[in-house]
């Protein structure tokens, strides 16, 4: 099973913003982070936001921040919410499979079962579990890329 890019995106954003949970962040910081589209990452934050696990502090020193702690953001539900439901082949679709097979095929009933497996294992996890290696995880997020940027031109340039 592949994850859509939506799902990447929203367990990254939970990811750094768990990794440093004293800080807020923008979208821009997020993006820059990651190499990633603020237009993706702005539809990312909305539904995380509506699901109540990041909250948007406005004014001076806002941005955004987890809702709750990170033990409580189960790996699971964020992927069951950010994915919809699991089409891993055309007979999981109602509406549109045309599988002549269909009705008395067994590939259905393995495949919803490899699913369930699937999320039995995320069900295991919280964002908590994702970020016990802050300290690393905050080497890799949280350089100043802008100084990055820099140095690397610097060096081109010798």
């Amino acid at each position: 099973m592949k994850l859509t890019t939506f799902t990447d995106y929203s367990l990254r954003v939970l990811i750094y913003l768990a990794a440093q949970p004293e800080k807020r962040a923008t979208i821009s910081d997020i993006a820059r982070s990651f190499d990633v589209s603020e237009n993706h990452l702005t539809k990312v934050v909305h539904l995380l936001g509506k699901n109540e696990w990041l909250a948007n502090v406005r004014g001076k020193g806002g941005g955004l921040e987890l809702a709750m702690p990170p033990e409580l953001v189960g790996v699971g539900t964020v992927v069951r919410e950010t994915e919809g439901a699991a089409v891993v082949a055309e007979c999981f679709s109602e509406e549109s499979s045309h599988c002549a097979i269909a009705r008395v095929c067994g590939l259905r009933g393995v495949l919803g079962e490899a699913v369930e497996a699937f999320y039995t294992v995320l069900d295991r996890y919280t964002l908590a579990d994702l970020v016990r290696n802050r300290q690393a995880l905050a080497k890799v997020l949280f350089i100043d890329r802008t100084v990055t940027a820099s140095a690397a031109s610097a060096l081109s340039r010798k």
